[in-house]
């Protein structure tokens, strides 16, 4: 009996050395490429083990299933896309399944961009569940949950990580509640000089910036220059306000008839800034339109070599436009 007994104790210890082997052998090498898998939801333990293995990832199901079992996390595994990495081990595995850590993809949102190119974007990404598709610019700002009529300048651009498979909402409602953030505290920063009403119209101010701006140390001073004149109650007279309100029309010159063919965008037409921004700015134009140079400049011009010229007086303005424009 006693002999018996030993074995059985010999064996279990025998058994469990081997699992524990078997549990911390990497399942992929260090030099070999990341397998990608996706675990349905409402799996059972013995189902994701298959569903993994099915997918190329080199680990055996039973194996799978007895360590999920034995470590009390079977009933833990989460659904979902994921990616087994080099190094990536049976044990691991079941760990990156309890803390979901899903395979992430990107996507880059540009300053400057309209919210049109944005969902184009977001449209063209293979990656994302398009649940958006076929909704309208209003119907999708009333699914995140956004007061506005309007969408554009409501979405910070930036690089957006996402699990794959994930709702276009999602990247949406990040990239919405971001630049909530921060336009609330570029506005908490501001000037106690500008003459903006509210935090919406400062947006405007820095769209417009965002697509006037060749050099980035720009920015402060194309900030005062549409400062000082909303100030002296002088008309913007921005080529980037007129393009937008033009829309399609706008097939790559601005003519004179444009300028003077009004629209609600037409700053040359209309005094004050436009309805809505142009444009998605980034953090440097918001903190520009809020914090704009110390300077009286009423003017500025490009110099052709993606900086500008910056006068306070009309007369040196048109010198300006005659040496570096005609």
């Amino acid at each position: 009996m006693k002999k018996f007994i030993f074995s059985i104790i010999v064996f279990a210890l025998l058994a469990a050395a081997g699992v524990t082997f078997i549990a911390n052998q990497p399942l992929i090498g260090r030099e070999d490429r990341p397998i990608e898998f996706s675990v349905k939801a409402g799996s059972s333990v013995r189902s994701t083990g298959q569903q993994i293995a099915g997918a190329g990832v080199p680990v055996n199901p039973w194996v799978f299933e007895l360590l999920a079992r034995l470590t009390g996390k079977a009933s833990r595994l989460k659904a979902g896309s994921y990616e087994a990495k080099p190094g990536t081990t049976p044990l691991t595995l079941i760990d990156q399944l309890v803390r979901g850590e899903f395979a992430q993809e990107g996507l880059a949102i540009i300053e400057g961009w309209s919210f049109k190119q944005m969902r184009q974007a977001i449209a063209a990404h293979p990656a994302i569940r398009h649940d958006t598709a076929g909704m309208s610019d209003r119907e999708l700002l009333e699914k995140i949950g956004v007061q506005y009529t309007h969408p554009e300048g409501l979405f910070f651009p930036d690089t957006y990580r996402f699990a794959k498979g994930a709702s276009d909402l999602i990247i949406y409602k990040q990239a919405h509640s971001l630049l909530q953030k921060r336009l609330n505290e570029a506005w908490a920063r501001r000037s106690p000089s500008v003459p903006y009403k509210s935090p919406y119209e400062a947006l405007i101010m820095a769209s417009i910036i965002e697509k006037e701006t060749g050099q980035k140390s720009e920015r402060n001073l194309i900030a005062a220059v549409f400062v000082n004149r909303l100030r002296k109650g002088m008309l913007l007279q921005t080529d980037p306000t007129v393009i937008y309100g033009m829309g399609e029309k706008f097939q790559g010159n601005i003519r004179k008839r444009d300028l003077e063919t009004d629209t609600p965008y037409n700053t040359y037409t209309r005094a004050g800034l436009p309805p809505t921004p142009i444009a998605l700015p980034g953090a440097e134009s918001l903190e520009a339109a809020l914090n704009p140079a110390n300077s009286d400049a009423l003017y500025f011009v490009a110099r052709g070599n993606g900086t500008s010229e910056f006068n306070n007086n009309l007369a040196d303005h048109n010198r300006a436009v005659n040496k570096y424009q005609r």
